[in-house]
């Protein structure tokens, strides 16, 4: 039984500006996806500082993962607010994503002026078989810990085959998998099993387990929070449209990743299926190996792997600027789609936290969780081959017979140095343990070393 206890920034005793600046040390070490940042904010928060308790870390995360969006950034939002109440969430989650932003602008910047030089492009040409590997990891990860049952196992195939075979829209996929995960719920239970507490060794912590320090639920709370995230949302793809157009890149860009950053279940490698297939095929704002070399960029810089929409933005809007020089539209569009993939985040946790109890209880929201989960685990599967396809082989073609459509190389076109290289980071990766950055940097000399040699890396 928790007790209550006043607004936690009013009884901490955690200077503002001493989280402010943990927050931002700890922005400089979110290298290698969530798993990483999750462990550093854990070291830092709970090990070092005892800012707050094992399980109440645990228990805040795992509302994290119920939400859309990069999961160790809303944790971040979230013990922000525990310990400094909106203005923590804000600056914790804020910092946590800026050092990526910098970085993945002036990369993007750099890609688009030297892109074409052939030093960058033996690079792009080693990271780029590197992130067949990383995602396969994911698969596995992924799998592991989600795929305990059969039935599971099925969803996350049938995931697969809806996307690469039928071309299913992924929020279609994630929505009929939270049906028959709660319907699997129903019709055959998992069993039960034991759960142990996460041991809390050490001084006692600021924001202890047994105290509730959560703002108690409140409709005027809620809406005063849904009306001024909506408009902090809203507002400037609306200021976008009517300078620019209604039909405009940016336009287009700040609508489109507003609707994917709530369907983000399942971490940045599920969707980025979905967004790969719509800023390649439909809106045609780069090619499928940009998708793969954007994602290598994203790999490498701190902060949640979501950035790469980052990349993709840029790329568009350079190319289709309309009125606007294109720089100006490049780096508008960068940041107008940040903004949008992001304020969801802040949003989500400030308006549910009061309600975490209450969700962490529902029977129901788990069991369609762990439908989306396991199908996640198809979506990042398909990922990886559509970034094998255009990775591996120099040329594909899509094969249309009746329903199905599939994309497949053709025949001849296998890149030998790609091939060499993305065996090489399976074996740095699965074998060798190595870090996602260490095996990047391998991998990015190898490129750099055959291109310099003269063996064709395109």
């Amino acid at each position: 039984m928790t007790r209550d206890a006043a607004p936690p920034h009013e009884q901490t005793g955690v200077p503002f500006g001493t989280a402010v600046r943990a927050w931002f040390l700890i922005s400089l070490q979110t290298f290698g996806g969530p798993a990483g940042q999750i462990a550093v904010m854990q070291r830092t928060l709970v090990d070092e500082r005892r800012w707050i308790g094992q399980r109440r870390f645990l228990h805040a995360m795992n509302y994290c993962m119920l939400l859309p969006g990069p999961e160790a950034q809303q944790l971040a939002t979230y013990v922000g607010w525990l310990l400094h109440g909106t203005r923590g969430g804000l600056v914790a989650g804020g910092l946590f994503v800026l050092p990526g932003v910098v970085a993945l602008l002036v990369l993007s910047a750099v890609y688009v002026a030297f892109g074409t030089t052939t030093a960058v492009l033996a690079l792009f040409a080693g990271l780029a078989p590197a992130v067949l590997a990383i995602v396969a990891q994911a698969v596995v990860r992924v799998a592991k810990k989600t795929l305990d049952r059969p039935e599971l196992v099925v969803v996350a195939l049938a995931a697969f085959l809806a996307l690469a075979l039928f071309g299913v829209p992924f929020p279609v996929v994630v929505a009929v998998a939270g049906v028959v995960g709660w319907g699997l719920s129903r019709w055959r239970p998992a069993p039960e099993t034991r759960r142990t507490e996460a041991s809390d060794a050490g001084p006692a912590p600021v924001i202890s387990d047994d105290v509730r320090h959560t703002e108690a639920p409140s409709a005027g709370r809620t809406v005063r929070v849904l009306l001024v995230g909506l408009l902090v949302w809203g507002v400037p793809i609306a200021l976008v449209a009517a300078l620019t157009g209604a039909h405009s890149t940016l336009t287009e860009q700040g609508l489109f990743f507003s609707g994917t950053a709530v369907v983000t279940f399942g971490g940045a490698y599920a969707v980025l299926a979905y967004v790969a297939q719509q800023a390649v095929a439909a809106y045609g704002w780069l090619s499928p190996g940009e998708m793969v070399r954007g994602l290598a960029l994203a790999e490498t810089t701190p902060g949640p792997l979501i950035m790469v929409v980052q990349f993709v933005a840029f790329l568009g809007a350079y190319r289709a600027p309309g009125d606007l020089d294109p720089w100006v539209a490049a780096v508008l569009a960068s940041l107008l789609v940040t903004w949008v993939t992001f304020v969801p985040s802040f949003l989500f946790v400030l308006l549910g936290a009061p309600y975490m109890e209450r969700l962490r209880g529902n029977r129901s929201l788990s069991a369609a969780l762990t439908g989306i989960t396991a199908a996640v685990v198809g979506v990042i599967a398909n990922l990886g081959v559509y970034f094998a396809v255009h990775t591996l082989f120099a040329d594909s073609r899509e094969l249309d017979a009746g329903p199905l459509h599939l994309e497949v190389p053709a025949l001849g076109s296998l890149r030998p140095v790609a091939v060499v290289i993305a065996l090489v980071a399976a074996v740095l990766l699965f074998r060798l343990k190595w870090s996602v950055l260490r095996t990047l940097g391998v991998c990015a000399v190898l490129g750099l070393a055959a291109g310099l040699a003269g063996l064709p890396v395109t």
